[in-house]
Order: structure tokens, then sequence, then C-alpha cells
């Protein structure tokens, strides 16, 4: 596996470049990530899509689709695309020191 420098530490990721270790996420981290992402700064709508996908994965084993996502975050599709341009739910996931979902290409 990888290692990468984000918010002063050094962790590993996957092929995907997502988190490897969930327990190494937290805020910080995920800020930096998304500053990799292009997001500069996280607002309390990316906070709501994000903590919905970690509650959805503690749950399930696995990160919500977008489909998913839209009807059950509270965030319908354009806003989605907004908040996390091109690829919303891979590119949440990795915010949210997810693994990518099953259903991304």
């Amino acid at each position: 596996m990888a290692t990468v420098e984000l918010a002063g530490k050094s962790l590993e990721v996957d092929a995907d470049g997502n988190l490897a270790n969930r327990a190494d996420w937290d805020k910080e981290v995920a800020q930096a990530i998304a500053k990799e992402e292009g997001i500069e700064e996280l607002n309390e709508r990316h906070w709501l899509v994000i903590d919905f996908m970690r509650n959805v994965f503690e749950e399930k084993g696995d990160a919500p689709s977008i489909r998913k996502l839209t009807k059950e975050s509270g965030v319908d599709t354009k806003e989605l695309y907004a908040l996390f341009p091109k690829g919303p739910a891979k590119k949440a996931a990795r915010i949210a020191g997810l693994p990518k979902p099953k259903g991304c290409i």
C-alpha cells in the first residue's frame, strides 16, 4: 500500500487513494483530502453528507451509492454535484475516510 502525508500525518491509502485504515480519519484529515480534491473549505452541507456516509458505512459495511445519498441524506442530486464536483459519491467517500462505494467506477 502507498503512504501519503495528510494533515501532518503519514497515512496508508488503497489503490484508489482512499484511507486504508478508517481509524486514521479525523476532521483535519478530511479537510486535507478535500483540499486535494479541490474543495477549499468543508461547510455544514458537506459535513451532512460526510456524516451520513460514515453512519451508513458503520451500519452496512459499505459506503452508500449516489442514489442512496440523494434519496436519504437530505441533499439532492444538483446540490451533491455542487458540493462534490465530478463524482460526488466517490469524492465524498474519500473525504469521509471510506473506501470507494461499490457502484462507483
